[in-house]
């Protein structure tokens, strides 16, 4: 039976939420990162419904059409707070599990280690768990030139650059990050939720956040440092072996420095490996999140 992915929307965390769903059974949510939206889980929605589950798949914080949230806050520990938010707004129980990448990923360590009730099993792509992404930021000069973008977002040109000819910086991340990846259709969806200068300003904040010039709490700052730990729920690593974003030697660290996670690497992907190679990568989080 084919299961229809469908639209929704909820408040949680102060943020109305608009998302897309798929099946019924316990809770899968699915986080997207930058520069993309929720339509990035159109592969994976429907196998998690058929596995049993009711897949989620929010636009997050700040992308239309979910609302730009009222308190400015874009740090981890915000999206972690909201994805703990989402999970009890949407009804979600001990059997939730929970999916990201990119900034979903960064989300989903926090979510997971400040409520492991909440999540029964783990997965994350395409950012590290642990401290392999702070290590690489002190110690590897190749991850930091990969990681210029992140630094340039906290200069005001950024206002100017990103939004120019029609958002072509985030065509240039996709080609980049994807190499021969032909991500046209999902660089048009980003636009869409980042078209609005507010939307925009939202999704730049995460990494003004991150970095420094962007506001910041005490309370999501004690959330986000869960997400520097050792996860007590079984937990999967994804990363592309091409990704032009975080670097294969930053991925292979994560087994050195995070033992307690599962690492696998995608063949023949990049970052955005969810869509391009969705069968393989589809797989392997159906069969980790079904496992008892």
């Amino acid at each position: 039976m084919a299961h229809e992915i469908t639209t929704g929307s909820v408040t949680a965390n102060g943020v109305n939420f608009s998302y897309l769903e798929c099946g019924t059974g316990p809770l899968a949510l699915c986080l997207h990162g930058f520069p993309d939206s929720a339509h990035t889980w159109r592969h994976l929605l429907p196998e998690l419904a058929a596995a049993g589950f009711r897949a989620v798949a929010p636009f997050m914080r700040g992308y239309a059409p979910t609302s730009i949230p009222a308190d400015g806050m874009y740090q981890p520990g915000a999206l972690a707070a909201d994805a703990n938010a989402l999970h009890d707004a949407l009804g979600g129980d001990e059997n939730a599990v929970i999916i990201g990448h990119d900034w979903g990923a960064s989300a989903t360590w926090s979510a997971a280690g400040s409520a492991p009730k909440n999540w029964k099993r783990v997965v994350g792509m395409a950012v590290p768990p642990g401290p392999a992404m702070g290590l690489a930021f002190a110690t590897n000069p190749a991850q930091l030139k990969r990681s210029w973008y992140m630094f340039f977002f906290q200069v005001p040109l950024a206002n100017m650059v990103v939004p120019a000819n029609d958002l072509a910086y985030i065509d240039m991340l996709w080609n980049d990050w994807s190499p021969g990846f032909d991500g046209a259709a999902d660089a048009e969806n980003c636009k869409a939720a980042l078209r609005n200068p507010e939307n925009l300003q939202a999704a730049l904040g995460y990494y003004r956040a991150t970095l420094g010039s962007g506001p910041r709490t005490d309370a999501y700052d004690a959330i986000q440092a869960t997400g520097g730990g050792e996860l007590t729920q079984p937990t999967l690593y994804i990363h592309g072996k091409n990704d032009g974003c975080i670097g294969l030697e930053v991925a292979e660290s994560v087994s050195v420095f995070s033992p307690w996670a599962n690492v696998q690497i995608i063949e023949g992907a990049g970052h955005f490996m969810q869509l391009e190679k969705p069968a393989e990568v589809n797989k392997l989080i159906i069969d980790w999140v079904t496992a008892s």
